[in-house]
């Protein structure tokens, strides 16, 4: 059967497919749309038609489930809002290639190893393996290169089904693998070889009725009281000096008054506009809405100077970089611990190539005149204990940097809880449901609760089966009293990281040789 416009028709899939993901969560359509790329990609003729096949798909796939990325704009004056738009497509247009180069290798290979042969087979057991092993390591390309874009893996699309629950074993980057798998049996039903769809849908299936079943990790009465703070300041208002008061307001409103019991008490990314190492009156100021074994973590950011002297004397002092930062202060305004993030958003929190593009009119979407600079990486920060508080160990990831699949602990200093600081406000709708699907994979992966705060939503808290306890949602100004939830056993991919999908990716492709031979 020949296919008129197959592109059009991959192009189309694309489109659709990024509906598996949240807001919508329409994780059926997904598959459906992957089994259509399978299908066109079985009927490809060269190498060129195969590539073009999943670029196309990858071009819609990505405008759709990216269009959170445009709303950002809206807040810099510097660049015409409208270059929002334009901005998810040329992205969309470099992450294209990804699932391009996916298609391409499962051609090759699928021909390589009919070579000989007078036809084809389409879409067999062979051609899924491989397509599902080469999904892995491309996705997880797409995470690495250039600093990487690892947003929405395929393989987040199964939450609402249970399936993650194995992430704890093969990660994200595997749960892609049984996207492909199953939209494999799919197409295998549809060529009525039903016993090689079971093959492929049966096992995925088991996994999400043992992922729903399994029962939410509560935390123990005598677990630490911790205390999320939402205050819902909108972009616009959050770097303007006139809101300054009113923020503060909402902030300290929200925090509650002192109570009998230790809090820890979270704010969001970037909450207050002071450089806390240098302004004791801001410490002083917050220290006033704790209690005496209260903790605060709270965004603000680290500046650097550079002195200048003319002649030898002392003259003035130049502002020569940043740090985007989560500060730990006690409740008498000492600080005793600082996260820097590592993982800066291009183009949001650093300019590339700084010299050229700012000579032609852009720059960073935060707003100010020098770049951040990048932590070393996670680290976990020490809590004192307080009379109803042990000594705990907290990890930090600030805002974007909870997509990195196993890049987000401290494999030798394990902390109890992963705390993610972000500013979602940017983001529009789609935006801040998407960043908490992936922070959920995150704690299934690691085997730790985590604690979302954010100025405008979705706050929550997250236990360490990826299960959301308590949360706030997007746009309403609120607070969660809560217990923290306790750490799972350590699962097998907190030990060994993106080594579990490589391998899964392996044995897939040893799977599809033994099946071809026992064909043959």
């Amino acid at each position: 059967m020949i296919v008129k416009h197959p592109r059009k028709l991959a192009l189309a899939a694309g489109l659709a497919s990024a509906t598996g993901f949240a807001p919508l969560q329409l994780w059926p359509v997904t598959l459906a749309c992957v089994a259509l790329l399978m299908t066109l990609l079985a009927r490809a003729a060269t190498r060129k038609d195969a590539f073009l096949l999943g670029w196309f798909f990858g071009l819609g796939h990505f405008t759709v489930g990216l269009n959170w990325i445009a709303h950002a704009f809206s807040f810099q004056d510097a660049m015409p809002h409208w270059f929002g738009y334009g901005a998810v497509v040329l992205l969309s247009l470099y992450l294209a290639v990804f699932p391009a180069l996916a298609t391409l290798a499962t051609h090759w290979t699928v021909k390589l190893s009919h070579k000989g042969d007078e036809e084809c087979e389409g879409v067999s057991a062979f051609f899924i393996l491989i397509f599902a092993a080469a999904w892995i390591v491309t996705e997880w390309l797409r995470a690495t290169l250039f600093t990487g874009f690892a947003w929405n893996p395929m393989g987040v699309i199964w939450l609402p089904a249970g399936v993650t629950i194995v992430a704890q074993w093969i990660g994200t980057y595997g749960l892609s693998a049984l996207v492909m798998l199953v939209a494999g049996g799919v197409v295998l039903a549809a060529q009525r070889q039903r016993r090689g769809a079971l093959a492929f849908i049966l096992p995925v299936v088991a996994m999400g009725v043992a992922g729903l079943l399994n029962p939410v990790d509560a935390p123990p009465p005598s677990a630490p009281h911790i205390r999320i703070v939402q205050p819902n300041i909108a972009q616009q208002d959050k770097y303007d000096a006139a809101f300054e008061a009113e923020n503060f307001s909402k902030l300290s409103t929200l925090s509650g008054k002192p109570g009998p019991h230790a809090r820890l008490l979270f704010w969001p990314e970037a909450a207050i506009p002071a450089y806390l190492d240098m302004e004791p009156e801001w410490r002083q100021k917050l220290a006033l809405l704790m209690g005496p074994d209260d903790l605060l973590m709270t965004g603000g950011d680290k500046i650097y100077f550079k002195e200048e002297k003319k002649d030898g004397i002392y003259v003035g002092r130049t502002l020569t970089g940043a740090n985007n930062s989560l500060w730990v202060m006690t409740a008498n305004g000492r600080l005793i611990g600082r996260y820097d993030k590592a993982h800066l958003v291009p183009y949001g929190e650093y300019l590339p190539m700084r010299t050229i593009l700012s000579a032609i009119g852009l720059s960073r979407l935060v707003p100010g005149d020098v770049d951040f600079w990048p932590g070393p990486g996670p680290r976990t920060l020490p809590l004192p204990a307080a009379p109803d508080r042990p000594a705990l160990k907290m990890g930090v990831q600030i805002c974007y940097e909870i997509i990195f699949s196993g890049q987000v602990v401290d494999g030798k200093d394990r902390p109890d809880f992963l705390f993610n600081p972000s500013n979602d406000a940017w983001f529009g709708s789609w935006g801040p449901p998407q960043h908490l699907a992936q922070a959920r994979l995150r704690a299934i992966e690691e085997g730790i609760p985590v604690i979302r705060s954010t100025p405008t939503g979705i706050s929550a808290v997250v236990d360490a089966h990826g299960h959301i306890l308590r949360s706030l949602p997007f746009q309403r100004a609120g607070f969660i009293d809560t217990l923290l939830p306790p750490p799972a056993a350590r699962t097998p991919f907190s030990r060994t990281g993106n080594w579990a999908p490589m391998l899964l990716a392996l044995l897939l492709v040893g799977l599809a040789i033994a099946t071809r031979r026992s064909r043959s």
